[in-house]
């Protein structure tokens, strides 16, 4: 439902308890009557050490999410957006869908993944050779390969920058996101793409187009702007990438 300061549109947000990267890149791309509010999904585990313990973090996660989702939508948004990205790709093309339908039948609302938004962003750019970074383990990495792959890209390279803790993938410098950008660029890929909601890339990524001259997808710039157009808003907002200033 719109309100008195939020006449557009009102947007819950779901996304983990240890995450602390999303609201703020959300509220820095947020245009004039529109707001976010939040449903934070309890970590009691932050542990990203290893394949395993990526799993379980995931696990956790899993059995969480059904009460976060049940209360955001008591202030009655407009539609739920998934600021989480792992769960989102998990399982590939089946799994993705799956995890949107389920959220959808939680909520009762339309919604907006990451997965979904980054597929939409690279079709609006009409990328097919992709390069992809995250912050996670290799076990994350390939399910992010492979939900790209059965939607008809062709990922030249991941690199996945296996951040040992949830919260401490907030703490990775734009130095090193930069250089993970540049590790799987190359001429013959179309754009770049980052997986990771918990990861500061929107700033770098914008920086970074402008240099490579190709597209480089932030993954909560692409849920914004798929939450914001899906919603029928179709500002143009420069300062956070293509994507929100052209499409």
């Amino acid at each position: 439902m719109t309100t008195v300061t939020s006449p557009r549109a009102v947007l819950g947000v779901v996304l983990p308890s240890t995450n602390t990267v999303v609201e703020a890149e959300y509220n820095d791309m947020r245009p004039p009557g529109v707001s976010f509010h939040t449903g934070r999904i309890y970590i009691a585990d932050e542990n990203l050490g290893s394949d395993g313990k990526m799993e379980s973090f995931l696990e956790d996660l899993r059995t969480q999410i059904g009460t976060a989702v049940r209360d955001v939508v008591t202030c009655k948004p407009d539609r739920i957006v998934m600021g989480m990205s792992a769960e989102t790709f998990w399982g590939g093309a089946q799994g993705a869908a799956q995890f949107e339908s389920w959220v959808g039948e939680q909520s009762g609302l339309r919604v907006s993944t990451g997965a979904a938004a980054c597929k939409a962003a690279l079709e609006a750019f009409g990328a097919r050779r992709i390069g992809v970074i995250t912050p996670y383990q290799p076990v994350g990495d390939e399910q992010v390969r492979a939900f790209f792959t059965e939607m008809g890209f062709e990922v030249a390279a991941v690199r996945g920058l296996a951040v040992d803790s949830a919260t401490g993938i907030a703490d990775v410098t734009p130095e090193q996101i930069r250089q993970a950008f540049l590790a799987v660029d190359g001429p013959d890929v179309d754009a770049l793409v980052q997986a990771g909601t918990n990861l500061a890339a929107v700033a770098t990524a914008a920086q970074l187009e402008a240099e490579l001259g190709k597209p480089v997808i932030a993954i909560n710039a692409a849920t914004v702007w798929h939450a914001l157009r899906a919603e029928g808003i179709t500002d143009r907002m420069t300062g956070y990438g293509r994507l929100l200033a052209e499409h």
